[in-house]
């Protein structure tokens, strides 16, 4: 049986910490597993296997996801629909450009602007790590059912929206 990955609470008194109501216990266990996951993903990277394995920082792996499914776009857009700051989005794309993974273009409306694209090469280097991502996946959860799978993601998938939402709400400007 795997392990399970749980400490003992103890109160700042040093006695042991009131029991938590039904809720509580379930929302103790979530705040749980969800550090957890995030030092495992971190310890793997959920990197994939083989030769690609921690072959792309997650950064990277997101920026080229996103030009993928999404197309062409300015900095501004892509900073925007990652929720990050467009200083960052720059930094983290200049070594994506130098490797020759993604191009700058002129936009085609307006020769001025600048768009970031997916190259070929970045293309192909994306479908590498995506193959050897989705082989992991394969593996951990090998003894799933597909509905299984399919729950597991669209609850992962709701939970991280909620994160954005309120990441957007908090940074959010004062109305007025």
């Amino acid at each position: 049986m795997p392990p399970q990955d749980m400490t003992t609470a103890a109160s700042p008194s040093g006695g042991a910490a009131p029991e938590p109501t039904g809720s509580e216990h379930v929302l103790d266990a979530l705040q749980h597993q969800v550090a957890v996951f995030a030092r495992r993903a971190e310890q793997t990277r959920l990197g994939g296997i083989g030769q690609v394995r921690n072959s792309m920082d997650r950064a990277a792996y997101l920026l080229l996801n996103r030009l993928d499914r999404e197309g062409p776009m300015g900095v501004k857009a892509l900073a925007a629909g990652m929720g990050i700051d467009s200083s960052t989005v720059t930094r983290q794309v200049a070594p994506l450009v130098d490797t020759g993974l993604v191009k700058r273009t002129s936009h085609p409306e307006d020769g001025r602007a600048v768009v970031l694209q997916l190259s070929p090469r970045g293309q192909a280097r994306l479908e590498e790590v995506r193959s050897s991502r989705r082989e992991l996946m394969t593996q951990v959860t090998g003894d799933w059912t597909a509905e299984e799978r399919e729950a597991f993601c669209a609850l992962l998938t709701r939970f991280n929206t909620s994160l954005a939402a309120r990441q957007a709400a908090h940074h959010a400007p004062p109305a007025g």
